[in-house]
């Protein structure tokens, strides 16, 4: 792995803050450039009537959005004056863009804000399958950016790296997939590392106190009971701890 790249500890869910996380990569973004330029071109091939189709839509747009000013309070009216698409294709591939704007999500995540917002099914998987071919959406590289920012940026071990992804709705086999960068023995370098930094915290506790403490940090990072003992169990040795008993689970 050449290339960390920090995730926010509460990443957005699709509706929510699209802030969070890195911008897009020059991949990503020339996707995004593929996917509005093809929105741009199925807009225009709609807008255009034939012969004189130039001053036609001109003419044609000044008298819509006159009558649209006439009849005010209408939904329809109203979105017309926000320039809102009515097209639901339209309107799922300009809702998928904001969302993905230097954010990556899964096709999940998409899915799940195109429902919410009631875009009817056979338009949303139009534009998610789109969205995938361009590259916009890609659920395998997104786990396996997510497996190496989260564990090396938090710490977080194979079992809680799962559970996350499972959450953003990424396929089982992705995950094993993206799971499978970390061995073993890098992630008990990883436990060993982030006992090593609460260490000193615990110092003048005794010492079933600091066990719980420590054991309880990895725990909730994912890390295996087994793991977690034999790893505090070391730690507290090599600053003199008698750890007569620490065998037992905690």
């Amino acid at each position: 792995m050449t290339r960390r790249t920090e995730w926010p500890d509460s990443p957005a869910e699709p509706g929510g803050d699209a802030g969070s996380g890195d911008g897009p990569t020059e991949a990503f973004a020339a996707a995004r450039g593929a996917a509005a330029g093809d929105a741009e071109v199925r807009s225009g091939h709609r807008s255009r009537g034939g012969s004189g189709a130039g001053s036609g839509f001109g003419q044609g747009a000044g008298r819509r959005a006159r009558s649209g000013t006439r009849s005010s309070g209408s939904p329809s009216s109203s979105r017309a004056e926000k320039g809102e698409p009515r097209d639901p294709v339209e309107q799922a591939r300009n809702i998928c863009l904001r969302l993905l704007t230097g954010t990556p999500r899964t096709r999940k995540q998409l899915a799940d804000a195109l429902r919410k917002r009631e875009i009817p099914d056979e338009a949303a998987e139009e534009v998610l399958s789109r969205f995938e071919d361009v590259g916009l959406i890609d659920d395998a590289a997104f786990a396996g950016a997510w497996v190496e920012s989260r564990h090396h940026g938090r710490g977080l071990a194979r079992r809680a790296l799962v559970r996350e992804l499972r959450t953003k709705g990424v396929d089982s086999a992705v995950i094993d997939e993206a799971v499978g960068q970390l061995d073993s023995d890098q992630e008990e370098e990883t436990a060993r590392e982030l006992v090593a930094r609460k260490l000193r915290s615990t110092r003048g506790l005794d010492r079933d106190k600091r066990l719980r403490r420590l054991a309880g940090m990895l725990a909730r990072k994912g890390y295996g009971e087994g793991m977690a003992l034999r790893v505090v169990r070391q730690a507290l040795e090599e600053e003199g701890e008698d750890t007569e008993g620490l065998d037992e689970p905690f």
